[in-house]
C-alpha cells in the first residue's frame, strides 16, 4: 500500500474517533444547567423595617382664632421661647369689654336688690311676730269677755268691743303673713336675678378672654403666619378658622413615619430604631417606638380609612412615632427623616441568601430524570394537592451534579439573607441563581456550577 493511502486511512480513523468523542460529550452535556451556588451558613440576623416621614415635636398646638376681630398686638415672633401663661397676642376687645362692664353693673344692681329684699323679709317677719302677739292678747281678752258675758257679769257692749278687737287682730295677722310671703318671693326673685347676671357676666368674661391668647405650656413658637392689623375669623362647619401660631414643646422630639401595611404587623412598642435626617447627613440618632397608629392611612390622600365611606384597594400606610433620644438643639419640625426600626434579631442562626428561595407547586416536583434521590424525595412531596405551593430551595446532590428541591421553613429576614428554621443543615450547598434559572429549574436537573459571574459582579 502506498504511503499516501496509509496517511489518508489514519487521518480518516482519527476524524471518526474525534466525531465519536464529540458526539458523546455533546450528549452527556445535553440538559445540563449552569447555576450559581452558595452555602448554608450560621450568622447573626437583624430584621429591619425602613420608613420615611418627618420630624415632629411630641407635643404641639395650633392656636386658632376663638373670636372674630383685628389683631391689636403680637407679643412674640417665630422662634421665641415662651413660658406657660405668657401673653402671646390680643385682638380688639372693645365690645366684649363693654359687655363685661354691663354685666358687672347688672350683677351689682341685682345684689343690691337682694340686700333690700332681705331687709324687707326681716321687717315683714317682725311685723308678723307683732301681729301674732296682738292676736294672742286679743284672743285672751275675747275668751275672758265671752265667759263673763255668759255669766251675765259684763254688758253686751263690752263683749262686742272685745270680739271686734279679736277679729281685727286676726285680720292683721293674716295681712302680716301675706306681706312676709311677698317679701320672701321678692328676695327669691332677687337671688335668681343675681344668678342670671352672674351667668351673663361669665359669658361676657369668656368672650373677652378669647380676645387674649396665652401659652398653654412651655415651648417654642414654630409658626407665626399672621401680622398685627390682620383680621382673624373663627371656624364654621367645614371652613377652618384662622391659625394665629403654632407652639411646640421641643423637649421631646419624634420622628413620625409611615410604615407599609405589609410591615406594620412586625412593629411593636418599645422597639429600637436608628433615625437619620436628610438635613443632618452622616449622623444617626437612637430612638424607640412610642406610638403605633390603629387606622390605616391612604397613601394617595393621607386620609385615615376610618374617615372614608368607600373601600379602596390602593396602598396603605400606618403612622408610627419614634421618640428620639438626646435630640440636638438644631432639630427643627418638618425635616425629612428615615427610621430603621429593628423588629427582630437572631444570633448564630442558619441563613441563606433571600434570592435562593423559590416557589413550586407539588405537581411540578416530579424528577426530571431517573434519579434515586430525586425520586425518593418526590415520592413524598408530590402527595397532596398538586396545585399547592411549596417554598423551598434547590440543594446540590450526587457530587454537586444534581439539584433537588427541598421545602424549607423560614424565620426573620435580614438585608440580604433569611433565616431557615427547618429543612436545611449547615454547610449544604444550594442554588442561588441566576433568577432566570431558579424560575425554570426542575427537580433533579443536572447542573454545572459557575460562580464566576457572581464573583465578577462583586469585584466590580
Amino acid at each position: 500500500m502506498k504511503n499516501w493511502k496509509k496517511v489518508a486511512l489514519i487521518a480518516g480513523v482519527v476524524v471518526a474517533l474525534l466525531a465519536i468523542v464529540g458526539f458523546t460529550v455533546t450528549q452527556s452535556r445535553k440538559g445540563v444547567v449552569t447555576v450559581q451556588t452558595g452555602k448554608v451558613v450560621r450568622e447573626d440576623l437583624t430584621s429591619v423595617v425602613t420608613a420615611s416621614g418627618e420630624i415632629k415635636p411630641k407635643l404641639y398646638v395650633n392656636i386658632g382664632a376663638n373670636a372674630f376681630g383685628k389683631i391689636t398686638k403680637l407679643y412674640v415672633k417665630e422662634g421665641d421661647r415662651v413660658k406657660q401663661g405668657e401673653m402671646l397676642a390680643t385682638i380688639e376687645n372693645v365690645q366684649p369689654a363693654a359687655d363685661v362692664s354691663a354685666s358687672q353693673a347688672g350683677l351689682n344692681v341685682a345684689q343690691t336688690d337682694y340686700v333690700a329684699a332681705q331687709a324687707a323679709v326681716n321687717t315683714a317677719t317682725a311685723d308678723q311676730h307683732q301681729a301674732e302677739a296682738e292676736y294672742e292678747r286679743a284672743k285672751l281678752d275675747y275668751d275672758r269677755a265671752e265667759a263673763l258675758y255668759q255669766a251675765q257679769l259684763i254688758a253686751k257692749s263690752d263683749y262686742d268691743v272685745k270680739k271686734a278687737a279679736y277679729g281685727t287682730t286676726f285680720a292683721q295677722l293674716n295681712q302680716a303673713k301675706a306681706k312676709l310671703a311677698q317679701a320672701k318671693a321678692q328676695m327669691d326673685s332677687s337671688k335668681r336675678r343675681i344668678d342670671q347676671n352672674q351667668a351673663n357676666l361669665l359669658h361676657a368674661t369668656d368672650v373677652l378672654s378669647k380676645t387674649e391668647y396665652r401659652a398653654p405650656f412651655d415651648g417654642v413658637i414654630t409658626n407665626l403666619p399672621v401680622r398685627e392689623g390682620e383680621t382673624v375669623v373663627i371656624g364654621i362647619q367645614n371652613a377652618p378658622g384662622s391659625t394665629l401660631m403654632t407652639i411646640a414643646d421641643t423637649s421631646v422630639i419624634t420622628a413620625e413615619v409611615k410604615v407599609d401595611e405589609t410591615d406594620i404587623v412586625n412593629v411593636k412598642m418599645g422597639q429600637a430604631a436608628d433615625v437619620t435626617i436628610d438635613a443632618i447627613p452622616k449622623q444617626h440618632f437612637k430612638g424607640r417606638v412610642t406610638e403605633i397608629g390603629n387606622n390605616a392611612i391612604l397613601r394617595s390622600t393621607g386620609v385615615s380609612t376610618a374617615q372614608t365611606t368607600s373601600s379602596s384597594q390602593e396602598a396603605k400606610d400606618f403612622k408610627v412615632v419614634v421618640t428620639i433620644q438626646d435630640p440636638p438643639p438644631n432639630l427643627l419640625p418638618g425635616l425629612s427623616t428615615t427610621a430603621r426600626i429593628t423588629t427582630a434579631q437572631r444570633s448564630n442562626s442558619l441563613a441563606i441568601p433571600i434570592q435562593a428561595l423559590t416557589i413550586r407547586q407539588r405537581g411540578e416536583l416530579a424528577p426530571e430524570k431517573k434519579s434515586r434521590i430525586a425520586e425518593v424525595q418526590a415520592a413524598t412531596l408530590t402527595k397532596g394537592n398538586p396545585k399547592e405551593e411549596l417554598q423551598g430551595v434547590f440543594v446540590l446532590q450526587q457530587n454537586k451534579k444534581e439539584a433537588v428541591f427541598v421545602p424549607v421553613t423560614t424565620g426573620i429576614s435580614g438585608t440580604t439573607d433569611i433565616e431557615v428554621t427547618d429543612g436545611l443543615k449547615e454547610g449544604e450547598e444550594i442554588v442561588t441563581g441566576s433568577y432566570k434559572v431558579l424560575r425554570t429549574l426542575r427537580n433533579g436537573a443536572s447542573v454545572k456550577i459557575d460562580n464566576s459571574t457572581g464573583t465578577k459582579k462583586e469585584e466590580s
